[in-house]
């Protein structure tokens, strides 16, 4: 199984312990799901975590050097234009095309209503959890 993580879910997974994101990347990892992502996704995601969280530079560096452990870096080599009303959610989609993702697990509307784009699925992480693992 091949999946990307939209930056929404990947804050969510790495900055809120116990959230149902944490829950559903660990579970992945422990499945060894394979979580690709690109450097446009990790420049957005520290972006965010110094805009919206004041995280310094260092504590950045930190986190990302514990997420490198477990993503797999893409580089698309195509651009798409998809996605009308948030032209940066086309990144997510571009790198789930590049690492041949079967779904993009996402929080943002924007993915999350085109169901389906070239095979790949969109789906939350709450839903994933029922779709990839049985209890």
């Amino acid at each position: 199984m091949k999946i990307v993580l939209d930056t929404n879910v990947l804050i969510s997974a790495t900055l809120w312990d116990n959230s149902v994101a944490q829950k559903f990347l660990f579970k992945c990892i422990k499945e060894n799901i394979q979580i690709f992502s690109s450097q446009e996704i990790i420049e957005e995601y520290k972006e965010i975590l110094a805009r919206d969280f004041d995280y310094k530079e260092q504590e950045i560096g930190e986190i990302l050097e514990k997420i490198l452990q477990f993503l797999t870096l893409v580089i698309p080599n195509i651009k798409i234009d998809i996605v009308k009303e948030d032209v940066d959610d086309n990144k997510i989609i571009e790198c789930a095309i590049e690492s041949n993702a079967e779904y993009i697990i996402s929080y943002d509307n924007h993915l999350l209503k085109l169901k389906e784009y070239q095979g790949i699925k969109f789906t939350r992480p709450e839903e994933a959890f029922g779709l990839f693992f049985s209890s």
